[in-house]
């Protein structure tokens, strides 16, 4: 049974994943926009910027989706390696989920914000 102390717990993890998404979507709709806006005068095209553009969020979003996931997987693993060769190195699998998570929310705000862009354009 749930204690009473739960959901305050919760509403602190959700809070602060989704700060850490978040902040990445939101440079990352800064971005999409400031990219297509701009790639669209340098070309000319706005189909192309747009295409272009979201390509290049898609690229971000799937290279920190694999990041992450990969983070996730080897991650204790690459530690451990770390601790037995004495590397000294701050990489820990925290870290790196960490830094995922925020490529994951730019590229989907890179996305998101060439739609809108394209859209008023």
């Amino acid at each position: 049974m749930a204690q009473s102390g739960d959901p305050p717990r919760l509403r602190q993890y959700v809070a602060a994943r989704a700060r850490l998404v978040g902040s990445g979507l939101v440079v990352g709709l800064v971005l999409g926009g400031l990219g297509t806006a701009g790639w669209t005068l340098y070309t000319g095209d706005a189909r192309s910027s747009e295409a272009t553009v979201f390509a290049i969020g898609a690229l971000v979003f799937g290279f920190g989706l694999l990041g992450w996931s990969g983070s996730i997987l080897a991650g204790r693993g690459i530690e451990a390696m770390q601790e037995h060769m004495d590397t000294r190195s701050n990489w820990t699998e925290r870290d790196s989920r960490r830094a995922m998570a925020r490529l994951c929310g730019g590229g989907g705000g890179i996305m998101v914000g060439t739609s809108v862009v394209a859209a008023l354009l």
